[in-house]
């Protein structure tokens, strides 16, 4: 008996029958409330910071956000019933309510280890991916047409989500260089590079990056601290 058969003895009677037709009708009338007002989701997302500030709910809520508000939805729904029914015959309710909550765990704990928002998009895909492995070759019809087994389906999406995750990478890299180099030529440039300093004060756009230089009509620049005040300044 492995600890999966153990757990589920003791604590079988916590697994949530049809759990994922619950999370469906859910974000169905989560997708009607945003399709009422889009800025309805921004107060159901995975945002640690409000979290922190109390907003507990969040917890949940970010598992029914629709990842779409046109009608291709109504497709998605419709395949994540599909999967969660196979998952069901497969695994039974416990394991499935366990493997959910377990994903919904990792999830925060990522979003909240990341400092960043994260949607309920991994947890969904880990879903069909689960179903691959039980069922890999049910096949379905891609838009209604091409017969296609599930198993060629999850190999093409996991190899399209490992070149994005590949891609999100070369991008932040990109962009953690670019930040540097930028830091590092302001940081290099010394009093006498600036090109702007105020005649009273002697401060610099190096020495303030906050300040703002303006030329009387004397031609003199000044910081606005020092602007004479009876003068205009120049256009």
């Amino acid at each position: 008996m492995t600890w999966l058969d153990k757990l589920e003895r003791r604590f079988g009677f916590l697994g949530i029958p049809g759990l994922i037709r619950i999370v469906i009708g859910f974000t169905a009338l989560v997708w009607a409330l945003m399709w009422l007002n889009p800025n309805f989701r921004f107060a159901l997302d995975l945002d640690p910071p409000r979290i922190r500030h109390g907003e507990v709910w969040r917890l949940v809520t970010y598992i029914f956000l629709p990842q779409t508000l046109s009608l291709w939805i109504i497709l998605a729904l419709w395949f994540l019933w599909f999967i969660g029914e196979g998952l069901e015959r497969a695994w039974g309710p416990f394991r499935l309510t366990l493997y959910f909550f377990v994903g919904m765990i990792g999830t925060t704990v990522g979003a909240f280890f990341f400092g960043a928002k994260f949607s309920n998009g991994m947890l969904i895909a880990s879903l069909f991916f689960a179903f691959a492995r039980f069922y890999p070759d049910e096949v379905i019809y891609v838009l209604f047409i091409l017969p296609v087994k599930i198993k060629w389906l999850a190999w093409v999406f996991a190899a399209f989500l490992l070149i994005g995750l590949e891609i999100i990478h070369h991008a932040r890299h990109r962009h953690e260089v670019s930040t540097r180099r930028r830091r590092f030529e302001v940081q290099s440039r010394s009093v006498d590079d600036a090109l702007h300093r105020c005649t009273v004060c002697g401060a610099t756009e190096l020495t303030d990056p906050n300040l703002d230089f303006r030329v009387a009509r004397d031609g003199e620049e000044y910081c606005m601290a020092h602007l004479p005040k009876t003068q205009t300044p120049a256009r």
